[in-house]
């Protein structure tokens, strides 16, 4: 699947690994450059809230995620 960055904020995403006990999760942030590139995307936990920075690029690894919430 290929992940396009301008349907990308609020998308729900599903970690095929457990990271810290946790699967589910929303991109709650974008942040674009002056050319309408990607430069930061914010992931954060549904259940408990945490934030963490990510290659937006990242979310094409099938083997890492999944879209929506499974």
């Amino acid at each position: 699947m290929k992940v396009n960055p301008k349907k990308l904020l609020n998308s729900k995403w599903t970690a095929v690994a457990a990271q810290h006990k946790e699967k589910h999760f929303l991109v709650k942030e974008l942040e674009f450059d002056e050319n309408n590139i990607v430069v930061r995307c914010v992931m954060e936990a549904i259940m408990t809230k945490r934030e963490f920075d990510i290659n937006w690029r990242d979310l094409n690894q099938q083997s890492d995620w999944r879209a929506g919430w499974r």
